[in-house]
């Protein structure tokens, strides 16, 4: 095949009316598949992932089966389909996909192409956590001076995410000194529902 067909799990797709607006959502209990009340919680998020991107073409009905068989395939050397909503990244991974990025849009250019359209396929954010050294230490600023100089040594590195962040549709960098990765996700960008 070289065309997506409709989704064939279609006949468990859902809507949820909440304050006047419709949501749309795959109901694994719909499936009436008895393996899926012993999936893993992690393994269901999988499972359901796979049967709403379902379309025979990227993600197929085998695919489907194969997550549903997880007390077998867990042990077997198999490829399953991996469809995130979003994508969480901190800087030792986020830097080096914003210069993976840039590069693609480079290379877009160079072939004739609209370099604008190089970016992230699902929304990505990109939280700077790690890069705060203790170089002042048992004062009142010393939050302040210690930040000070972390911009001073990456200001480099800050400037090119600051481009990334504007230059990518999809794509949010939390600044340096808003809180680590896990604690910003929860506080401030993890959505619940993806419309």
């Amino acid at each position: 095949k070289t065309m997506a067909s409709s989704n064939p799990f279609d006949k468990v797709k859902r809507s949820l009316n909440v304050d006047s607006s419709n949501f749309n959502y795959y109901s694994l209990p719909e499936l009436n598949d008895p393996r899926v009340a012993s999936l893993p919680y992690s393994i269901r998020i999988l499972l359901e992932a796979a049967v709403r991107n379902c379309d025979n073409f990227t993600v197929f009905d085998r695919d489907v089966e194969t997550i549903l068989n997880w007390q077998k395939t867990s042990n077997e050397d198999v490829e399953i389909p991996f469809k995130p909503a979003r994508v969480i990244l901190q800087d030792f991974t986020g830097v080096p996909a914003v210069v993976d990025l840039a590069a693609m849009r480079d290379a877009m250019k160079r072939l004739g192409g609209d370099p604008s359209r190089i970016n992230p396929l699902v929304p990505a954010d990109l939280v700077i956590d790690h890069s705060v050294q203790v170089d002042v230490s048992r004062s009142e600023d010393a939050l302040q001076k210690n930040q000070e100089l972390e911009f001073q040594r990456n200001s480099e590195r800050f400037q090119f995410l600051k481009w990334g962040s504007k230059a990518f549709d999809n794509f949010r960098i939390v600044p340096p000194g808003t809180g680590i990765v896990h604690q910003v996700n929860l506080e401030y960008i993890a959505h619940i529902v993806f419309q």
